[in-house]
């Protein structure tokens, strides 16, 4: 019996990644002809075509999906046999991670973060790049180390998360703003002017769906994109702002604050990162500061 060609597995695992002959070429610094004779291998190794052409690009088979969530994981089980056991230097490490986050998390955690980071290990950088959707794409790619936000249907399978707080809805308004002085009800809430946060074309109002179950329906008077546009637009104005309470609360300063008048489900903030680093000694690290800073934060 010939044993099979474990190199394969690392070739179709970047081919399912990269989704095209020339990316995966490009990674693993291959010839497009070279990649292109080795797709033909894995096509008569598995019997399956793994990618067929759609237009100008490749799409995966069924076979090459649940391949691709398989794969991965043993590519990275082997990595980490074969990698040489050491000790993590934090004051000889010399790195840079990039961090992807909503607004609030650099306002609110990231002075904290980097002065734990400067402590520990004077040669990491951290990037900070702004979230603008769900996709888990730029962990796939690398381009990505570690991301903070709501699990959702768009985060890939494969991704890892593990939970760093919980939120919850609240109402914002400048000070001395009506409904600043007096209880808010469901009507009161409604009837006054929303600033709506979207990222979509398609949208549902700051109640989501509670306000119509009571016969109610949101004045929503603009639409923004983020928790900061909201909150500006808030303190300027007689707008209000429905933000999460724990992911803004430096964004929030000197203005009131209130429960929603009718219940609204918390939120979980988690940590997501790709398996390829699940195992990494520096990113364990990372994780474990930016757990450490959030929880002290939220404490103190």
């Amino acid at each position: 019996m010939s044993l099979p060609d474990f190199n394969l597995l690392i070739t179709l695992d970047v081919l399912l990644t990269e989704g095209s002959v020339a990316g995966a070429a490009r990674r693993l610094r291959l010839s497009p002809s070279a990649m292109s004779r080795t797709l033909a291998r894995l096509r008569e190794t598995t019997g399956d075509p793994l990618l067929v052409r759609a237009g100008r690009g490749l799409v995966p088979t069924p076979r090459a999906l649940e391949l691709r969530e398989r794969v991965g994981p043993l590519v990275q089980a082997v990595e980490s046999v074969l990698r040489p056991a050491e000790a993590l230097d934090l004051k000889k490490l010399t790195r840079t991670f990039t961090l992807r986050n909503r607004e609030g998390f650099v306002e609110n955690f990231g002075a904290d973060l980097i002065a734990h980071i400067r402590e520990q290990a004077p040669g990491v950088t951290l990037r900070f790049v702004p979230k603008i959707d769900k996709e888990s794409t730029p962990l796939r790619d690398g381009s990505v180390d570690l991301e903070t936000g709501v699990i959702g249907d768009s985060t890939g399978p494969e991704v890892r998360a593990q939970a760093l707080f919980r939120d919850r809805f609240v109402g914002v308004v400048r000070m001395g703003h009506p409904l600043s002085g007096a209880p808010i009800t469901p009507a009161r809430y409604a009837q006054a002017s929303h600033v709506l946060i979207s990222r979509r074309a398609l949208y549902k109002g700051p109640d989501d769906g509670r306000l119509e179950a009571l016969g109610l329906k949101p004045n929503i008077e603009t639409i923004v994109s983020g928790f900061s546009e909201a909150l500006a637009l808030a303190r300027a104005t007689d707008l209000v702002a429905t933000v999460p309470e724990r992911s803004t609360g430096r964004l929030r300063a000197g203005m009131f604050c209130f429960p929603l008048p009718f219940a609204l489900p918390e939120i979980t903030i988690s940590l997501l990162w790709h398996p390829r680093l699940d195992a990494d000694p520096a990113h364990r690290w990372l994780r474990d500061c930016v757990r450490k800073v959030c929880i002290e934060q939220l404490a103190a």
